[in-house]
């Protein structure tokens, strides 16, 4: 299957490109997404190449919650005016389009799973930008699929899982957030259902939008007990409410995800996010990182 796939850098797309070696990758070089007509133009572009069974991905994204506090106009950019331009293009073409996108758009009240239909409500710039781009990419009018997910980690870049084995080394002690509960999500696992479901939708399937993250829910400080216990790093956790740990961004509270409609639909299941912890930490080993 002939893909495109917007990002090269980032955690996903690292792990796409280990998946499917053979896809065109777009780095901000050749499609900058804060440049939304050059985005839609590199799709025309590379058009002749999708056709008869081609997909677009977009697995790039302004990922800087607290930065976008800031620069949400710059944000807004870069994760709705971006892919909705993507998206129009991919239409045009009659291509597939999958995004990507988070629980950052709902609002983080109460205990249960959300829902992919239930009402959003980001609480900040960051959620804002991408419920913008949701909204962009299903207005286009073409077959789409948009997939949330949330707590992203890997072996590359930054994140959660990374951090905490650096802070682990220097100290024995920490101190992480326990009241926020969600699931930690491989970006291996995403980048394999993310081309799981290209397939699907080019041979029929209906698109829309779907959750696909970790299992079972964890809090950070469940998250990082885990991460520490895998590492063979002796580190004590000390839980400690959100409202201890100010940051510019507001975060929310309930990021759990209900995934069972990608399960009905596609017989995709959620993945047990400690067992890719596992690979990962592995593979941080296996480089001497």
């Amino acid at each position: 299957m002939r893909l495109l796939v917007f990002g090269r850098t980032g955690q996903v797309a690292r792990e796409l490109a280990c998946r499917a070696p053979d896809a065109v990758f777009l780095d901000r070089a050749a499609a900058d997404l804060m440049d939304p007509a050059a985005c839609a133009a590199a799709i025309r572009a590379h058009a002749p190449q999708l056709a008869g069974g081609g997909a677009v991905i977009n697995a790039a994204a302004w990922t800087a919650v607290d930065k976008a506090e800031a620069e949400e106009a710059a944000a807004t950019v870069v994760n709705g005016d971006a892919p909705g331009a993507m998206a129009r293009a991919a239409a045009e073409l009659g291509l597939p389009f999958l995004h990507v996108s988070t629980d950052y758009v709902f609002d983080g009240s109460g205990e249960a799973p959300w829902k992919p239909g239930d009402p959003t409500g980001p609480l900040g710039a960051y959620g804002r930008s991408k419920l913008a781009g949701e909204e962009a990419v299903r207005a286009a009018g073409g077959l789409h699929l948009i997939l949330r997910t949330s707590w992203v980690f890997s072996a590359h870049g930054a994140n959660f899982v990374k951090t905490m084995l650096r802070l682990g080394r220097e100290r024995s002690h920490l101190r992480v957030v326990a009241d926020q509960i969600g699931g930690p999500t491989p970006a291996g696992d995403i980048a394999a259902t993310l081309l799981e479901l290209a397939a699907a939708l080019r041979d029929g399937a209906p698109g829309g939008t779907h959750h696909f993250a970790g299992q079972p829910a964890t809090s950070w400080a469940g998250f990082a007990r885990e991460t520490f216990a895998q590492a063979d790093l002796a580190v004590t956790v000390e839980d400690i409410p959100t409202a201890a740990y100010p940051t510019p961004a507001q975060r929310p509270l309930n990021s759990r995800l209900d995934c069972s409609a990608l399960g009905a639909e596609f017989g995709i299941a959620p993945p047990d996010w400690r067992k890719g912890l596992a690979q990962v930490i592995g593979k941080l080993k296996e480089n001497g990182a």
